[in-house]
């Protein structure tokens, strides 16, 4: 709104000066008047491609692969270097928060994705951006596609993490919490309802426990009226308000069709692949498993119970698969490259002598796995149960070790997680005749039986 981007030579250079609400028109005529002739009251089409898009935030929550139980979190920084993603205002906020969120915050009650400003993915570069951001991403942080796919990542959002920029503010117009990690207001106007906000909103204590913080969010929330009110002033209306300027500025008579904004795409499968390890802290009682699993190690004190370690074949530490308990993948059953679950799971209990259980997740509900006795078995969730198949296997290996003793036609187990509980149904792996084109399984010396 300051003359030095409106002017040119003591008049507006613009034919048209869009503005979302009437409070933008009256800031105008006060702090550069010569420019409010050019001003053009349409509303906000970005906005009201947001509303349009509001029942389908299910969809967008998969698309995520945010499961049942689970609080997405979404990360939001604008470009400017007081920003979430620069400095904070001195204090270099986000490189100490990234591993306390994966630290604190369960895998699977928190699905954490992060939207950057299209200049930050510009200025420094998309490698350098995943460079900075490797070990976060390996913990499970899924980056947003700064063009296509931030605003249904708002939609889908329970928990916006942000600065003083628009995204943030758009997030509180949809009623969405938002919690500020940077709130340097000094480049914007004092007067601007996004200012005002700013002020009002509350902020990141970097010194509390991030769990707690978040929890009081979510209870103590109330929408924000002046976001709302103040995004814009024709809600839904903005197609039309655009069109009618732009016929008129170029004096042709509209189109009889009615103005209409493409719909937010649904955006491709994006669940989080973590490949860093996790550490699991299970506690079982009878055929009942609670689990937890972070990616990193605790910052507080833990009274679960046991804990071991599970930990995904692509890691990128080698190192890390001699002491897992639990090694994971995804796969399908039929790939050939990996020989299926039944011969993949062979050879990594033969590669790894401490490995306890291999599990093959094979969809989004299933995987199966084999113990270190060569028992090949296939986990299934019952009644819809959306939760990941890899905490199917923690469970079961946190049953055996606990003492549990399998009969042989299988059984259920309970595993709780999330704050929800699962069936899980036990049963040994249903196998298929291999071709005479498949190589034999890898059993070469193996002191223990592999039905594949």
């Amino acid at each position: 709104m300051s003359r030095e981007w409106l002017l040119a030579e003591g008049e507006p250079f613009v034919d048209a000066l869009v503005l979302s609400h009437p409070e933008q028109v009256e800031r105008l005529r006060r702090t550069c008047p010569e420019a409010a002739q050019a001003a053009v009251l349409a509303g906000d089409p970005c906005f009201d491609r947001m509303l349009a898009g509001r029942p389908y935030r299910d969809r967008f929550r998969r698309a995520l692969g945010v499961r049942d139980g689970q609080r997405l979190l979404v990360l939001n920084s604008t470009w400017n270097p007081e920003g979430f993603f620069g400095n904070g205002g001195g204090q270099d906020l986000l490189p100490e928060l990234l591993p306390r969120l994966a630290a604190e915050l369960p895998a699977d009650e928190y699905r954490v994705a992060a939207v950057l400003h299209p200049n930050i993915w510009y200025g420094h570069g998309p490698g350098q951006i995943r460079a900075w951001l490797d070990r976060a991403r390996r913990s499970g942080l899924t980056l947003i596609d700064p063009v296509h796919a931030w605003r249904q990542a708002l939609l889908a959002a329970d928990v916006v993490l942000g600065d003083f920029g628009a995204v943030t503010y758009y997030s509180a117009a949809l009623g969405v919490p938002v919690l500020l990690a940077s709130a340097n207001d000094d480049r914007l106007d004092p007067e601007a309802p996004l200012a005002e906000f700013v002020r009002e909103a509350p902020r990141l204590d970097p010194r509390r426990e991030l769990p707690e913080q978040l929890e009081k969010l979510l209870a103590d929330h109330r929408p924000f009226s002046g976001p709302a009110e103040h995004t814009s002033s024709a809600p839904g209306a903005s197609a039309a308000a655009l069109r009618r300027r732009f016929y008129g500025l170029m004096e042709l008579p509209e189109p009889a069709a009615p103005a209409l904004l493409e719909p937010l795409p649904l955006p491709p499968y994006a669940p989080p692949r973590r490949t860093a390890p996790l550490h699991v802290r299970t506690r079982v009682e009878g055929r009942d498993v609670h689990l937890e699993r972070s990616t990193d190690q605790p910052y507080h004190a833990h009274t679960f119970g046991e804990t071991h370690l599970a930990v995904h074949e692509d890691t990128r530490d080698p190192g890390d698969l001699e002491a897992a308990d639990v090694i994971v993948r995804e796969g399908g059953a039929d790939d050939p490259r990996l020989g299926g679950p039944g011969r993949w799971s062979a050879q990594v209990l033969r590669r790894h002598p401490h490995c306890a259980l291999a599990g093959f997740v094979t969809g989004p509900d299933s995987c199966t796995v084999r113990t270190r006795e060569g028992r090949l078995l296939d986990l299934s969730a019952g009644d819809g149960a959306d939760a990941d198949p890899a905490a199917f296997a923690s469970a079961l290996y946190a049953w055996l070790a606990s003492g549990g003793r399998l009969p042989s036609d299988g059984t259920t187990l309970r595993v709780h997680t999330a704050a929800l509980s699962h069936p899980v149904r036990v049963r040994p792996a249903t196998t298929r005749p291999r071709t005479a084109a498949a190589d034999p399984p890898d059993t070469a010396g193996a002191s223990w039986p592999f039905p594949v």
